[in-house]
């Protein structure tokens, strides 16, 4: 079950940072709205989650995948510049938390 709300958890996050983009620095209502919701989910999921996973593991997975997930929105569909750095960049993101979780930190 924890490993469920941690994908939530990471739903939520990824909801409320794309939606802030779309906030225009908190001036549109909706987006601004979406952004407030997601990141409190978010942080609410996360804290259920750490009932079950240990503290290292469940950050290190909810930041990882975040951030590789928001990066590779903004390439697909936000314009964003897209280069071999960045998906090195994403890779070793996602190569790290795969680890962490062979290594034995669940």
């Amino acid at each position: 079950m924890g490993y469920g709300l941690l994908a939530a958890a990471i739903a939520a996050e990824v909801a409320g940072t794309t939606a802030m983009k779309y906030s225009e620095g908190f001036t549109r209502l909706w987006p601004s709205l979406i952004t407030v919701v997601g990141y409190l989910l978010a942080f609410s999921l996360l804290a259920q989650t750490l009932k079950t996973l240990s503290m290292g593991t469940a950050y290190a997975i909810w930041a990882g995948i975040g951030t590789a997930a928001v990066a590779a929105i903004g390439v697909l569909f936000m314009g964003e510049s897209g280069n071999l750095v960045k998906v090195v960049g994403i890779a070793l993101i996602i190569a790290g938390v795969v680890v962490l979780n062979l290594g034995g930190a669940h």
